[in-house]
Formats: structure tokens, sequence, C-alpha cells
């Protein structure tokens, strides 16, 4: 089974890159000027609050493809549930290029913690039903790779990683190709005509729209947005497990139990990513 750092080893680089050249840019001068070229030290990675860590894997490809001399033995791997005041990893090698890595490790495990631990307490109200989280494409530019490998370690699915990788008809494709069934089968010609395998998601707003989907054994899953729960309930009946369904619409802590516990296969929830607060964490020199 492929890894996210395999999956997207490219792109991960290319990020890597771009975020140490904007930090560092022509150099580091607080530690050129304070420390020496030769200098070693370690340092070891702090968890300040209770959470399920996420990072560790990055943060590792970011020091070693800044200085592959830097040496990292590994305590927590990502995914596991820590307590405040564990220690993460351990990093060894020259003081310059701890320091030099250090914001960007910190800023990117921050960030990955704080989605994988709320998608792992949204994933926690809803595991007595078949239902599972999703995200959404609300991330922050050029950080949605780390951002969506975050979600999956927090116990989430994946939905599309773009707009390349699955057809998705939302409301207004629906209303400028003049309803349901015509985005659909304009879908399913172009994607016969280009020979591409897609899958293909349609996002319904009421039962008449759900029930034009059911016509096409095409469709990978229904989406039902912003649906009460009774018409969840009644779609979810309609469909009658033909089609794999997601609900959606401002969803919270609140309401994703009820919603779940209608039916659908899985609730997706932008605030995973979007509204997820960062973990405290503290990289210190031993």
């Amino acid at each position: 089974m492929k890894t996210y750092s395999s999956t997207y080893q490219k792109e991960l680089q290319q990020f890597i890159e771009s975020a140490l050249k904007e930090d560092i840019g022509p150099g580091d001068f607080s530690a050129l000027a304070a420390l020496d070229t030769e200098q070693e030290g370690a340092a070891q990675l702090i968890v300040k609050e209770d959470c399920v860590l996420a990072g560790v894997e990055l943060a590792k490809l970011i020091f070693t493809q800044y200085d592959p001399s830097l040496e990292i033995e590994t305590f927590i791997e990502d995914g596991e549930k820590v307590s405040t005041g564990a220690i993460a990893f351990k990093v060894r090698g020259t003081t310059q290029s701890i320091l030099a890595t250090e914001r960007l490790v910190l800023n990117v495990m921050q960030r990955m913690s704080g989605i994988a631990t709320l998608t792992n307490e949204n994933q926690n109200l809803i595991n007595h039903t078949k239902c599972k989280v999703l995200d959404t494409r609300k991330t922050t530019p050029n950080f949605r790779i780390a951002e969506k490998w975050a979600v999956v370690i927090g116990g989430g699915v994946n939905h599309r990683m773009g707009l390349y990788d699955m057809i998705m008809l939302k409301d207004n494709h629906i209303d400028y190709c003049g309803g349901v069934s015509a985005a659909i089968e304009k879908t399913i010609d172009f994607l016969k005509l280009k020979q591409l395998d897609l899958p293909i998601i349609v996002e319904t707003r009421d039962l008449n729209e759900v029930k034009a989907c059911l016509d096409y054994p095409e469709i990978h899953r229904i989406l039902l947005d912003n649906m009460s729960t009774d018409q969840l309930r009644e779609a979810v009946k309609l469909i009658n497990g033909k089609i794999p369904t997601e609900a959606s619409g401002n969803i919270t802590k609140d309401t994703i139990v009820s919603i779940a516990e209608t039916g659908v296969d899985y609730v997706s929830l932008g605030s995973v990513t979007h509204s997820a607060p960062n973990i405290d964490l503290s990289l210190k020199a031993l």
C-alpha cells in the first residue's frame, strides 16, 4: 500500500524546498552569527497539550532534505494519542541545521496535529455508526497534501485531492447545465470521449434531484446537501444502498451524531481543515 510520502514524494519535496526558501531566504543569519559552522547538538520535540500527533514523518523529510546528516530518533509515530509532556522525537546534528529547520517543522506539525485531533474527535462521535468523516477542498493553499494527510492520520477519509481526480457536479454545474440529468449525461459523454476513468459525485438539494440520480449507475456517490435529518432518512431509504451517500453542509459536533444516525455513509466537514486549532509543540535544545 502506498504511503502519502511515496505517493506525493515530488510534491512534498517541492513544498519543503519552497517553504524553507520562504523562511531562510539568503541565510539564517541569527544562527550564522551566533553558532560555529561545525557545532553539533541535539533537540527534542515536546508535546505541550493532549492531541493526536501528526506530521512526524513529514518532519523527518524536512530535516533530511535540508541536511541529510541530521539524525532523528523517533519515540511517537503519526496517529498516536499523546499527553502533555510527551517527547515525540530527538534530532541530532549541526546546530545551524537544527535551527534552520525548527520553525518549518513546528509549523507543519502544529497544524497537522490540530487537524488530526479534530478529525479524530468527530470520527469518535460517530463510531457507533457506519459513517465516516470526509474532508473537503477547504484547505490552505499549497499545504493541501499535508492537511489531507493529517485527516487520514486522524482516522478520517479523503475526498478528492483537487479538481482533477474526481468529477463533482455541484449546484452551479447543475444549474448552468439546466438540471441534474443534463449535467450527468454531459459528464458521462465527456469521460467516454476523453477515455477518463474518474468517479462521479452529484450534489443534490432535494428528493427530486436524488431520484434523477438513480437512473445513472455510473454515479459513484450522491451528495445530500443541507438536508434536514428527516430528509436525509428519506433520501437514504429512497437510494436503498444502490449508491453510497454523503451528507454535507454546516455539519458540526452538535449535529454530526444525528446526521450519521440517518444511515448516510459519509459526512463531509470543511471544519476539520479550515477551523482546526494548532496544537502547542516545542523544539528545545538538549
